[in-house]
């Protein structure tokens, strides 16, 4: 997954800008590494305080050779990276590089795993054990009583995608558009470097959710590998209808076969099943990926007109489609499929529509803390050590200005740090970026 992230934006960025946006998918495995195994999974799973987040011992010392719990930890590391990684997409090519590290680290240390807690863990939304009662019994989100089920999101639309998503919306409007995307409120386009290497991520992707989505049965024994086995059905039909609505979308809509429009719709077909991909049935998959094509497309098309820019529009696969793809689950779960799948299915949820009214209320609630959360901490940048930078610097790269990449007129003669975005752009200028 974090391969195919890296691909996937490091084409869709200027080539001055490459080596920042591949450097910020490597230390968001890594400080996800490190900051989930500190305090994030403690806070995702540890004994729950009030429903709302977990008060585990802290670097995992509540595992060890005998409690089995090594391989859980590092299948939820994944997630923690990815979950940081789409942001990067939304505030590419213009964020000051220790500022997103700042944001990253505390993405795994809290924002992400208070989500986790909330839907996987013991919290209040979660379909095992949700705000336990004094004599241990669910008391899921609607009803106080364990008469109902929590959130159905099997595999993290609402949990990963939607907490990426919302806050990377929230990342582009505090730092800004990137100068020159919108001059005079007209939208001007602003084309990665790399089709080859968007393609290729997007592909790299596509396998990597059948380890994320068929992997979330959490073993093969016992029926399981039989749910791995639909949920490897429902992920390709997603994501195959998806991508054909794009297509056609993009033909309607841009009068052009826009492969960056249907390498998008993919992923917003991934998304939108990632949520519901082992309690539907086949041809439900084929709706909903060609509904998360619309959702997506629509989603693009709404942040142009409110100026807002998010290069690998990771709001629009990411925010918009994982919201649809948490509602998805709610209409178009049976309750026999529910049980197939392992969850705890009573009164009837499915077939009452009182799911769907826990999908509704558990996408909302992690759009809030999403949005809120991640705006106080890039404010909190920015009016701090600043979150964007210097438009010299902008317009020379990221690459030269934060991780010396530098290409100087005369190489006899590098020229002091403090000169080093003036040079660049006198660099710039020289040779220019590739039309």
């Amino acid at each position: 997954m974090q391969a195919g992230f890296s691909m996937l934006e490091a084409g869709a960025v200027s080539n001055k800008n490459v080596i920042n946006i591949l450097y910020k998918n490597i230390m968001d495995a890594s400080l996800a590494g490190i900051f989930f195994w500190a305090f994030g999974w403690s806070v995702a799973y540890g004994p729950t305080a009030g429903g709302f987040m977990g008060t585990g011992v802290p670097f995992l010392m509540d595992i060890d050779n005998n409690s089995k719990g090594w391989e859980s930890w590092f299948f939820q590391w994944a997630f923690a990276g990815t979950a940081a990684t789409i942001v990067s997409g939304s505030v590419a090519e213009r964020t000051k590089f220790h500022a997103y590290l700042i944001y990253s680290a505390l993405c795994a240390t809290f924002i992400y795993p208070v989500v986790v807690h909330w839907g996987w863990g013991s919290g209040f939304l979660s379909a095992w054990g949700a705000n336990p009662d004094a004599a241990g019994e669910a008391r899921p989100l609607l009803t106080g009583t364990s008469a109902s089920n929590g959130m159905i999101d099997f595999a993290g639309s609402g949990i990963v995608h939607m907490v990426g998503g919302v806050s990377g919306l929230v990342g582009a409007i505090i730092v800004g558009p990137r100068t020159g995307r919108f001059i005079d409120g007209k939208l001007q386009s602003m084309p990665g470097h790399s089709v080859m290497n968007q393609a290729l991520g997007t592909i790299i992707l596509w396998f990597g959710w059948y380890g994320f989505n068929c992997g979330s049965t959490l073993g093969l024994s016992g029926g399981l590998g039989a749910v791995a086995g639909k949920v490897a059905i429902t992920t390709t039909l997603s994501a195959t209808s998806s991508c054909l609505t794009s297509t056609v979308l993009s033909l309607i809509f841009d009068r052009a076969f826009d492969i960056g429009i249907a390498l998008n719709g993919i992923l917003a077909g991934l998304v939108g099943i990632t949520a519901n991909c082992s309690i539907v049935d086949p041809w439900h998959a084929v709706v909903i990926g060609l509904v998360s094509a619309i959702v997506y497309y629509g989603a693009r098309r709404l942040l142009f007109v409110l100026k807002i820019d998010d290069p690998l529009d990771a709001f629009p696969i990411h925010g918009a489609a994982g919201f649809w793809g948490l509602l998805a689950s709610g209409i178009f779960c049976t309750d026999a499929n529910v049980q197939f799948a392992g969850y705890p299915n009573v009164n009837t949820a499915c077939a009452s529509g009182e799911q769907f009214a826990v999908q509704l209320i558990g996408g909302l609630v992690i759009f809030v803390w999403s949005f809120v959360m991640s705006g106080a901490v890039f404010l909190a940048l920015k009016l701090t050590i600043g979150l964007r930078v210097t438009s010299e610097v902008e317009l020379a790269g990221l690459d030269v200005s934060e991780h010396g990449l530098a290409f100087f007129a005369d190489p006899a003669k590098p020229p002091a740090a403090d000169a080093l975005p003036a040079v660049a752009v006198a660099a710039n200028k020289v040779a220019p970026e590739a039309p």
